[in-house]
């Protein structure tokens, strides 16, 4: 039966991917008016699960057909052979019949072995999924090497080539160089898919570089143990990660075993606090799945307050202002100036508000810095691609307020 009928749990696999993204995604699926299209494609990925479906169904009521065919052929046949026996008079009713009842036994015991089949099949795709997920090797080994302790937060990335696994040939850096001193901010400054988010990915060690070092303290972060770096690292997302609990768990997720009136001080700081305390439950409000209760400012201060919790020497920061209103932006933006105070900070950033109080801003194009200054002293270069990039967000900027 697992031979004929495939493996139901991977046709099924996309099925259940395109539902679950259709229900999370519900706001933009009814905004689209996509329910139709959703529908469709959903019954599209159905149709191999259902042949297979099919075929096993048929495979298995022939089976059984042929399974009960045997069963009541073997009780006619013993039946029959009693019969015999006693007409020549070589066994007696009551033995025929003490043998008869032994036969029926152990052939349902058989049965009900034989019908235990469905559920072992089941056991078995499950256990081998599981076993699939242990079995997968990670490129990034995170269990060995020293306990990161005391982080003063030099980052430098060293003759760094890197391409992501899933397209080794698109080559995003080739022999990078990057160096933020400790307690000074970075900006990364470039157009999309010149690789400025990857150089985050490489500081977390979401990825391993094909060659080069990422050193934090001048040492190779591939030595360290992955959790030990990590607590030392805090991240601010443009679209923050928040999960379907209260606020304060949500800010609690910053540092396991946090009192209050810390949750509280780094709502403050992080510029939460008045809208949390107006909000009917407070703290204890619910944020619903992926924070959909909350708007997009409120959203990034709650990351913000958990980041501030953390108390992160080195601070990553993934265009934490890029989606918000002007409103928003500007207590955001205060918070994130209270957080990166002394702090190591590399920013990703595109809007001038966020990039120009940074001590050191690098342009990146193709995978390669090809300038880097502070905002002062590259705005002076009216040819150079920063003056150019400021000057068209400001062109755009103008053209928005006009409209």
């Amino acid at each position: 039966m697992q031979g004929y009928g495939g493996n139901l749990s991977k046709a099924y696999l996309k099925a259940n991917m395109i539902a679950g993204e259709a229900v999370s995604n519900m706001r933009t699926v009814a905004a689209f008016c996509a329910e139709e299209k959703i529908l469709d494609l959903y019954a599209r990925e159905l149709i191999e699960p259902s042949e297979r479906s099919f075929k096993r169904g048929q495979i298995a009521g022939i089976f059984y057909g042929i399974s009960q065919f045997f069963i009541f052929s073997s009780y006619g046949l013993a039946l029959w052979y009693g019969s015999v026996l006693m007409g020549k008079e070589l066994a007696s009713f009551k033995s025929v019949m003490k043998s008869f009842m032994v036969l029926i036994v152990t052939a349902l015991a058989m049965g009900e072995t034989l019908a235990l089949v469905p559920d072992l099949l089941k056991g078995n795709q499950m256990v081998a999924s599981v076993f699939e997920i242990m079995d997968r090797k990670t490129q990034v080994v995170g269990d060995a090497g020293e306990e990161l302790t005391n982080v003063e937060g030099t980052i430098e990335l060293k003759g760094v080539h890197f391409s992501y696994p899933s397209r080794p040939d698109v080559v995003i850096f080739k022999d990078f160089d990057l160096k933020v001193r400790s307690g000074k901010s970075m900006a990364l400054v470039g157009q999309s898919g010149s690789g400025k988010s990857s150089v985050l990915a490489l500081i977390l060690r979401f990825y391993d570089p094909t060659s080069g070092k990422v050193m934090i303290d001048g040492r190779d972060i591939k030595k360290l143990k992955l959790k030990s770096l990590r607590k030392h690292i805090g991240l601010v997302q443009q679209e923050p990660a928040l999960f379907a609990t209260s606020i304060y768990e949500n800010i609690l997720y910053g540092k396991e075993g946090a009192s209050e009136s810390e949750v509280i001080e780094a709502a403050k700081l992080a510029n939460a606090h008045s809208f949390i305390s107006s909000l009917p439950e407070g703290y204890s409000t619910k944020v619903g799945e992926r924070g959909v209760q909350l708007s997009g400012g409120q959203k990034q201060r709650v990351a913000i307050a958990r980041a501030v919790l953390k108390n992160p020497e080195i601070l990553l920061l993934d265009e934490a202002t890029s989606a918000l209103d002007i409103e928003s932006e500007r207590v955001v933006q205060q918070a994130l100036d209270r957080l990166m105070r002394n702090r190591t900070t590399v920013m990703v950033a595109h809007r001038l508000s966020t990039i120009k109080n940074a001590d050191r801003i690098s342009v990146i194009q193709g995978g390669r810095i090809i300038e880097q200054g502070t905002h002062s002293s590259l705005i002076e270069n009216r040819n150079g691609p920063y003056f150019k990039l400021i000057n068209l967000q400001q062109q755009q900027q103008q053209q928005q307020l006009e409209q």
